[in-house]
């Protein structure tokens, strides 16, 4: 493992990191499996940013042998309300939570207390001017975190965090397709007009990653495979399938960033992304894919990060989807996937179409379409 500074924090992460979100789902001794395999590999930054608390017991109970070898990320203002993920900046819910992600995390403290979520630019003036910064300045004083971050995939919103002279670093989303959007507070424009072939790097994102290399606020990466879709061939917008050392070395050789955090969800996956610290040059070389890219066509594609979360009937919404677009990628949908579909406690079928998840995705997918499609699909 390479290891590289995380901003002025002092902090030395590991180049890979591990973004723990879908440890929930995943049997205990797949997560133990992949926490050794990981420490064992020389990972020491993971990110905890689900509320669940499944995900949080079973990564407390992994780390805590080793708790004095991890960084961990944790986020302010990920709640778990009604079983239900919910972003909120009300202090009386943000607060417990808090204490919950540390009791669960068995630890009175993580190296990173990240500041949740965070797209909109008046979002993040008002945070920085009222009581959740207060609050996040009283956990700093008493050591719960010891450096202040902050979460976002808004460019704009990453530049104000960098100037800020208070959040030391910052976990953004960044991969070769999302380096070519444009910067927006309005998410159908940050996420639905995609630069054409041979176009350079948004100019926003640019300035983004010269500020916090300047300033020496760090990066830590979410995203790299958007969601799984650069390592198919058929959903990339490049035309071509990039590996992951490929989007990992892309990420890496960004300014700024320290480590690249990918959702793992096997050993398998843990061991794709190790490949990275052996790759040769020429394994690593994403040039000739990204010269050669068409217009993007992510608008309106879900790539399972959650924030759609709650649904107002309790649909698993990523879920649905991945599951979704596991069966449209065959002629017949495996027996596998419909299974597993079957077994969802809560369907497609179940969707009421209020669409009141829908202003919560970054990427603006028709939430309320797709259950309706997705019923269709499967039947139910």
């Amino acid at each position: 493992m390479r290891y590289r500074e995380l901003g002025r924090t002092g902090l030395q992460v590991s180049e890979i990191g591990f973004g723990a979100e879908w440890i929930g789902s995943m049997d205990l001794t797949e997560v133990h499996a992949v926490a050794d395999r990981g420490r064992a590999a020389g990972v020491n930054l993971v990110d905890c940013w689900m509320a669940d608390p499944a995900v949080r017991s079973r990564l407390g109970e992994v780390l805590a042998p080793t708790r004095d070898q991890w960084i961990i990320q944790g986020h302010i203002g990920s709640t778990w309300q009604d079983g239900q993920y919910v972003r909120t900046r009300a202090m009386d819910q943000v607060r417990p939570a808090f204490d919950d992600l540390l009791e669960r995390l068995q630890t009175d403290h993580v190296e990173l207390g990240m500041i949740h979520y965070v797209d909109r630019v008046d979002e993040f003036r008002e945070i920085m001017a009222g009581p959740f910064i207060e609050y996040v300045r009283e956990l700093l004083a008493e050591g719960r975190i010891q450096h202040i971050g902050l979460s976002t995939h808004n460019p704009e919103v990453a530049q104000l965090a960098a100037e800020s002279g208070e959040i030391e670093m910052i976990m953004f989303s960044l991969n070769p397709a999302y380096d070519l959007m444009p910067a927006s507070d309005d998410l159908e424009t940050l996420f639905g007009d995609f630069a054409e072939a041979g176009a350079r790097i948004d100019p926003t994102r640019e300035k983004l990653y010269a500020t916090c290399a300047a300033r020496g606020v760090g990066l830590t990466v979410m995203k790299p495979y958007a969601g799984g879709r650069l390592l198919d061939a058929e959903k990339s917008p490049f035309g071509a399938a990039l590996t992951a050392p490929q989007c990992l070395h892309y990420c890496l050789t960004r300014p700024a960033v320290a480590s690249v955090l990918a959702g793992i969800e096997s050993v398998t996956q843990l061991e794709d992304a190790l490949r990275y610290l052996d790759a040769t040059p020429e394994a690593l070389d994403y040039a000739s894919i990204l010269a050669a890219a068409p217009a993007h066509a992510y608008f309106g594609q879900c790539i399972y990060c959650g924030h759609c979360q709650p649904c107002t009937v309790g649909i698993n919404i990523a879920t649905v989807n991945k599951y979704a677009d596991l069966a449209l990628a065959h002629d017949e949908i495996p027996p596998s996937v419909r299974e597993h579909y079957e077994a969802l406690d809560v369907k497609a079928g179940d969707c009421t179409g209020c669409e009141a998840c829908e202003p919560n995705c970054p990427f603006g997918v028709p939430i309320a379409k797709r259950m309706e499609e997705t019923a269709a699909l499967f039947g139910c």
